[in-house]
């Protein structure tokens, strides 16, 4: 695989693993369903608190909040009623596999990612790299746990 392509792919898994750390730290299920911009404030003061985040470190996170929550929509679809699950299942609705929008969908859900990336790699870099080393590391600690729970030391 080529160097430029195994980067990617892990600087997704990377953000993926950012991405549920500030969905989950809300511990709201339905938040990106709801009022979004009232789960967006929830997410912010809670990580906020758990990493001691001062006003300008809180509005880089909700900047970040908010660009996952736009590249969330992009991946549902245009309209953002779109159910991967549903899409996925119907490329085996029939006696063959639907290969042309198997090969569609791929392209769709590329190109959103392609797209939205630049943003969210930008938002997370501003968010992280402002962070003081003992904030940078309750962060890396939360990612080594697979993104579950803060610690309740901290």
């Amino acid at each position: 695989m080529k160097h430029w392509i195994k980067r990617t792919l892990f600087g997704f898994a990377g953000l993926a693993v950012v991405a549920g750390s500030v969905a989950g730290c809300a511990g709201h299920r339905h938040g990106w369903n709801g009022d979004s911009a009232e789960f967006r404030a929830k997410m912010v003061e809670r990580v906020g608190s758990k990493l001691d985040l001062d006003t300008a470190q809180k509005q880089k996170l909700t900047v970040l909040a908010e660009k996952l929550q736009a590249q969330r929509q992009a991946l549902r679809g245009a309209d953002g009623s779109g159910d991967p699950r549903s899409q996925f299942r119907a490329l085996f609705a029939g006696n063959k596999l639907d290969q042309a929008g198997a090969t569609r969908l791929v392209d769709e859900k590329t190109a959103a990612l392609r797209n939205g990336s630049p943003e969210i790699i930008a938002a997370a870099a501003d968010f992280f790299d402002h962070l003081n080393p003992a904030q940078q590391q309750k962060v890396r600690e939360f990612m080594e746990r697979g993104g579950r729970r803060w610690s309740r030391q901290g």
